[in-house]
């Protein structure tokens, strides 16, 4: 049984999940290209949205749901569904779909598809200042004020991070996830 540091916190099985969560990163991170093969390339890219939602910390307002949004053609199909209902400490994941032009104002993580990163100025626009970690996948998305962005190079998904963008939305990324990233934008 864990030792009981505060009323509800389990350290040994923190750190078992911690420790499988690692793993799976680095599992992901150096896998061969051939894994990528393997696994369709939304199946990963799926992976690395939890992790990122794993290794966020969201301001107190931040309620007990992250909601996961899709802006725009949704590249992920029925991959990103398995996310739903997922325990992300002590929040649970709600995945929902946004066409262009609907509401982002119940989301906590924003997905910007690549069918929809024509609209990046206008979507990062409207969700400053608000507790949103932003992600997406398309070239130079993180120059552009993306917090994460994935890119698939060599056969193999790897990321990107915005400080500043992720700082302005009140995130902070975990020094843990920062240290996989291909480059870290200060």
């Amino acid at each position: 049984m864990g030792q009981r540091l505060l009323p509800g916190f389990d350290a040994v099985g923190e750190r078992r999940r911690l420790l499988g969560v690692v793993a799976l990163l680095a599992l992901l991170w150096c896998a061969p290209s051939a894994r990528a093969q393997e696994f369709p390339e939304y199946r990963l890219k799926t992976a690395f949205l939890f992790n990122f939602m794993t290794y966020t910390e969201w301001p107190a307002e931040v309620g007990a749901t992250l909601h996961l949004c899709i802006y725009g053609a949704d590249p992920f199909g029925r991959e990103v569904d398995s996310l739903q209902g997922k325990a992300v400490g002590s929040r649970s994941v709600v995945v929902l779909r946004r066409t262009a032009g609907e509401s982002l104002d119940a989301c906590q993580v924003v997905f910007i598809s690549a069918a929809a990163v024509d609209t990046l100025p206008r979507v990062l626009a409207g969700l400053r200042d608000r507790a949103v970690l932003t992600v997406a996948d398309s070239a130079g998305a993180a120059r552009q004020g993306v917090a994460l962005n994935m890119n698939v190079q060599h056969g193999r998904v790897s990321f990107e991070a915005n400080l500043p963008a992720a700082r302005s939305a009140r995130v902070n990324l975990s020094s843990k996830l920062l240290r996989l990233a291909t480059e870290v934008i200060q």
